[in-house]
């Protein structure tokens, strides 16, 4: 990127100084000069004559991060997030950037994290701007992230048993490929059980099932007694659940696979 500045005086010395003043160059700055028109004298000291123009420059490099920063810094105080903290950590792959604003975060992190997920790819497209070694960018409020991630291998593990004990598959609710790939890494890890995605767009959601030739540890049966066979009683002389009065609407249908509940209250640490 080339930086620029102007100067016109009597003299190329004095254009030059001028422009240099303009630039605010660092000492050490490898400057480059144009003369961009000779001074000329007035005819009889009172006609016509013209200054000298000179154009000063250097070279700098682009600093994404600064972009970066100066980007994310707009987008907060656009939400009404003042006195916010950034900090960068970046490795030969990934970009990561941690912001601190008080107890402003709810507006960044928006319902179910979308907009700080929108806010990361907006902010990842201004630092592969013009780059040709593309990076992958992260985004954290307070704790967020690392909240999240524990809630969504927590609700893997609990509905991947679910499938290895009951053999019925189970579909999570829709998630960005972030949250997807947490989900898939976390199955890989429990034997017996495979996940893969369904879906488009938005509505792209992962299904854990058995992988094939795995038998359920305890396949589920309905026989007559409630979900999974209880047979508990009302506290009314004894009456079980299978005892309450017949309904005269349709019976439904078994269902298939079951809703992994998704998204549980997030707490962010504020310290």
């Amino acid at each position: 990127m080339i930086k620029e500045a102007f100067g016109t005086g009597a003299t190329i010395e004095e254009a030059k100084n001028e422009a240099l003043k303009a630039l605010s160059a660092d000492e050490d700055a490898e400057i480059k000069f144009e003369v961009l028109a000779q001074p000329k004298a007035k005819v009889l000291g009172l006609f016509g004559g013209s200054p000298a123009k000179v154009r000063v420059y250097i070279e700098v490099e682009d600093d994404p991060f600064e972009n970066a920063k100066s980007y994310l810094g707009n987008i907060l105080k656009n939400l009404g997030v003042n006195d916010a903290e950034m900090t960068f950590e970046a490795d030969n792959e990934e970009v990561r950037i941690s912001i601190t604003c008080g107890d402003d975060y709810g507006s960044v992190i928006g319902r179910r994290g979308e907009t700080l997920d929108a806010i990361q790819y907006l902010t990842r497209l201004v630092i592969n701007r013009g780059s040709e070694d593309y990076k992958r960018v992260s985004i954290n409020v307070g704790d967020y992230r690392e909240k999240r991630e524990n809630t969504l291998r927590a609700l893997a593990r609990k509905n991947a048993a679910k499938v290895r004990k009951y053999g019925r598959n189970v579909v999570l609710d829709p998630m960005n490929p972030y949250e997807r790939r947490i989900i898939h890494t976390t199955v890989q890890e429990i034997e017996g059980v495979t996940s893969h995605s369904v879906g488009n767009d938005d509505d792209r959601k992962v299904v854990i099932t058995l992988e094939e030739g795995v038998k359920p540890t305890a396949p589920y049966r309905d026989n007559g007694r409630g979900r999974g066979g209880y047979n508990r009683g009302r506290g009314n002389g004894g009456k079980h659940y299978n005892d309450a009065p017949k309904s005269d609407a349709p019976a439904r249908a078994p269902r298939s696979d079951s809703e992994g509940v998704l998204y549980g209250k997030i707490e962010i640490n504020k310290d």
